[in-house]
């Protein structure tokens, strides 16, 4: 065995520990650690930000992209709104222990269902810092003992988060294990945990398609994961003008580094000549480039023509491909070819079209009159997300406390037996 594996495996069996002693903890435990958490997280800015600072200046040295960056910097605003996840996930019922489903049989037996962790979670992350307090508290209030890998360039905002961590669950008397961290840049350590079968129950990774491809490919351990955020909005002819303009623009101009960030825009063709020339004007004061099919440039000639490979492209840049359709089939049939299954939405004040597009939409997150951008944990009122699955099993869209879950049978009797 190497010392990676090594080093793995006994994160690995103290994570394994800490989860058996987490089923004795009580949601008033859980709960007390993560405000805690919160209370160190506001008294250590200046701390927080000067580590950051360093990983900024270490990743613009290195070249990385201004998505990277924008994902990587942390400032007093991200901070606060880090606290507030905190206190979302506090107030969150506790769903360890729920019971439901029961039934009860003619022979007296009732059976149900009980929900309960889902064991050793292994994340492994690029860039953002604030994984690494959504991760340790998400899976702290459901249970769960996890063992965080964040990326090289996010080495010292991570750290500095990490102490704080582990002091939180010292202080309020929770196992420390309860919460690894990968405390080296050694890339063999991701490899390992792949490995890991038998001591992590399932790994999630977050971070660029060329990681998330890697780990699907070569994990021996259940992944829960999606690759691209090919994010759409369809106008459709029964659009309300203003929300049109005012959902296409904040959809794609937000922010461009994020997974649910629109990347096209379809527009019904009765509706594109008076839409699209005033859409065009206000992507233009961003400064986002714009690439249009064949009718689209007729409308604006002085665009880019779009390609087949723009429609699959996930750009996280202000880069904006551009299509018209003449109907909702042809919207849905072009959002299930080249989307990511991840979020999509329809502008439209037709009922009837908008439960159409939401029942044939095959995307993890389908939204009626909405930014795209409100594809998250934190919007969805989850407190916070551990990530965003287009997967269909175990759990799909953003990954909060339920998600992390999994439910047990369990058999209530007075002494039957089976003849």
């Amino acid at each position: 065995m190497s010392d990676s594996q090594q080093y793995i495996e006994n994160k690995a069996q103290c994570a394994r520990v800490a989860f058996y002693q987490l089923a004795q903890a009580s949601s008033h435990d859980k709960n007390a650690a993560l405000q805690r958490l919160a209370d160190l997280i506001l008294a250590n800015q200046n701390a927080i930000l000067q580590a950051n600072q360093q990983d900024m200046q270490n990743a613009q040295a290195k070249g990385l992209d201004n998505a990277m960056l924008d994902r990587l910097q942390l400032n007093e605003k991200s901070l606060a709104a880090m606290c507030e996840g905190l206190h979302q996930i506090i107030a969150l019922p506790d769903p360890i222990g729920e019971m439901d489903e029961f039934r009860l049989r003619p022979n007296g037996l009732r059976i149900g269902k009980m929900r309960v962790p889902l064991g050793v979670i292994g994340m492994i992350y690029e860039s953002r810092p604030n994984v690494t307090v959504d991760a340790a508290a998400l899976c702290l209030k459901s249970g769960n003992a996890c063992i965080l890998r964040g990326g090289s360039e996010a080495f010292h905002s991570n750290m500095a988060l990490a102490k704080l961590i582990q002091q939180a669950l010292h202080e309020t008397g929770l196992p420390e294990n309860a919460v690894c961290f990968v405390a080296s840049t050694d890339r063999q350590h991701v490899g390992d945990m792949l490995q890991a079968v038998d001591l992590i129950d399932v790994i999630i990774p977050r971070g660029g398609k060329s990681l998330v491809s890697r780990i699907s490919q070569e994990s021996r351990v259940p992944v829960i994961k999606h690759l691209d955020g090919i994010c759409h909005v369809y106008i459709d002819e029964f659009a309300d003008k203003t929300k049109a303009l005012n959902i296409a623009f904040n959809a794609k101009t937000s922010r461009y580094g994020t997974c649910n960030t629109m990347e096209t825009l379809l527009i019904h063709t009765s509706r594109a000549a008076e839409i699209l020339p005033q859409l065009a004007d206000l992507y233009a004061t961003k400064s986002v480039e714009l690439r249009g099919c064949l009718k689209t440039r007729a409308i604006l000639p002085h665009i880019q023509a779009a390609s087949d490979e723009d429609w699959a492209t996930e750009y996280l840049a202000p880069i904006l491909s551009i299509k018209m359709v003449d109907n909702e089939d042809e919207a849905i049939s072009h959002i299930n070819q080249y989307g990511s299954h991840h979020t999509d939405s329809i502008v439209t004040e037709n009922y009837t079209l908008a439960n159409r597009f939401l029942r044939q939409v095959d995307s993890a997150s389908v939204m009626v009159n909405v930014s795209t951008r409100f594809a998250d944990g934190f919007e969805y009122g989850l407190g916070a997300e551990i990530g965003i699955s287009t997967d269909k099993i175990h759990v799909r869209g953003p990954v909060g406390l339920h998600g992390l879950t999994s439910q047990k049978w369990i058999v209530l009797g007075d002494g039957q037996i089976r003849v």
